[in-house]
């Protein structure tokens, strides 16, 4: 009788994987970038703990980091917050619209069909960004005084809206050159007219870069404060100005400051929570072919 041979079935022990061996190279690299995100978020902390603090208390030395949370900074912020809010959303998201408008055919034209100076027009409009603010609110509250701008919703809409300007069609100039213009040659071979090239096949194919172009320039049109400051008063101060009003002759309010910048900062951070994922694949578009 012949006897089969058997094999044996390698216990749950021997197949189990082996635990890589501790690394004090990774175990360093780890504790530092946990001290780095902490160093980083350490801010925010400090200003969300300040907001529920008497002035006092936000104002010790040392700090005093035992105490009873008090809400009555949120209420005295609470009776400027609205127009304020309003103000910004009003202004973050005109400015956006305007300068996608303005900004993607631009970016389509240049990167679709460039010409010898299309590389010149794209640095002279990154080069507007270079010069410092400060230098050019002179002018500009002469020209807005002049056209009754001063204070305006619409002024600061126009504002912003050159301020970003560059930064949608650069970003959109970037997503539109990576879709193969074979794509744009077959629709002409079909009869396709320009205006469907850019609405049927430019603006669909990167989406994924306007979804992250318009969510930075709604977060640096809702951070921006300089041009605020400068050319807003009352009627069209948005958020900005709103947390600036509680530095006044009486000296500063702290603890009131930092719950109006708690308010100011929870709806774009809620914003870019729910938008991350489109946010990372925006930038992430086309780095991998």
């Amino acid at each position: 009788m012949t006897t089969i041979p058997t094999t044996s079935t390698p216990s749950r022990a021997a197949i189990r994987p082996k635990k890589p061996p501790f690394q004090i190279g990774g175990f360093l690299l780890s504790v530092l970038t946990y001290l780095l995100a902490f160093l980083f978020f350490f801010p925010i902390l400090w200003m969300v703990l300040a907001a529920f603090k008497t002035e006092a208390q936000a104002f010790a030395i040392p700090p005093a980091f035992s105490f009873t949370p008090i809400l009555d900074n949120f209420r005295t912020a609470f009776v400027s917050y609205g127009p304020a809010l309003a103000h910004s959303l009003t202004v973050a998201l005109g400015s956006t619209v305007a300068a996608f408008i303005l900004g993607l055919p631009a970016a389509f034209a240049l990167a679709v069909y460039p010409t010898r100076r299309s590389r010149g027009i794209l640095t002279w409009m990154l080069s507007t960004k270079f010069m410092p603010a400060v230098g050019v609110i002179v002018p500009l509250y002469l020209v807005f005084t002049k056209l009754h701008l001063l204070d305006t919703l619409p002024g600061l809409i126009i504002m912003y809206t050159t301020m970003n300007l560059p930064l949608v069609v650069w970003m959109m100039h970037s997503y539109m050159t990576e879709i193969p213009y074979a794509i744009f040659e077959a629709a002409k071979v079909d009869g396709a007219p320009l205006w469907q090239e850019f609405f049927g096949m430019a603006i669909p194919l990167s989406l994924p870069g306007v979804s992250a172009t318009a969510l930075l320039a709604i977060i640096f049109a809702w951070n921006e404060s300089f041009f605020a400051l400068n050319l807003t008063t009352s009627d069209a101060a948005p958020l900005s100005v709103f947390i600036g009003s509680f530095k006044t002759g009486e000296g500063l309010f702290w603890a009131q400051m930092s719950a109006a910048a708690v308010l100011t900062v929870f709806p774009v951070l809620i914003f870019g929570w729910i938008a991350q994922r489109q946010l990372v694949r925006g930038l992430s578009f086309g780095a991998v072919k």
